[in-house]
């Protein structure tokens, strides 16, 4: 009996649906980051003494993106190998891993001030305290 479940065009498409599942799991991500992040700022905003919401909406804003552009990532990297593996697959690859890094990088620096290879602060040594 054949096999037709490990057929390769059966792969080719298995992979195909399971990059289009992990692409619109990392749009779901940021949309319901953003809309989820919108309403707590929503409901927060009752102006108390020392709450920067503003502050806190762009930090959860931030993180649902970097999440996203992970999960995005990802997607890329099984549609690269799932397919046709060429070199100009590759580079197309090698190109998208750079920008989304950047773009990790620099969501990073906003959200908690600092690049990725710096240490990260303890609330101590931030506050001037050993």
């Amino acid at each position: 009996m054949e096999n037709r479940l490990l057929d390769t065009g059966n792969i080719e498409e298995i992979m195909a649906l399971v990059g289009l599942a992990i692409e619109v799991l990392g749009g779901v991500v940021i949309v319901l980051g953003i809309i989820l992040a919108t309403i707590r700022y929503v409901t927060r905003h009752d102006n108390k003494p020392g709450l920067n919401i503003y502050l806190r909406y762009k930090v959860d804003i931030g993180r649902s993106l970097l999440l996203g552009l992970e999960i995005l990532l990802a997607a890329d990297i099984i549609e690269t190998l799932a397919f046709e593996l060429s070199f100009r697959s590759v580079g197309v690859l090698a190109v998208l891993i750079i920008i989304r890094t950047f773009l990790s990088w620099v969501l990073l620096l906003e959200v908690e001030g600092r690049w990725p290879w710096q240490p990260v602060e303890s609330a101590g040594s931030a506050n001037g305290a050993p």
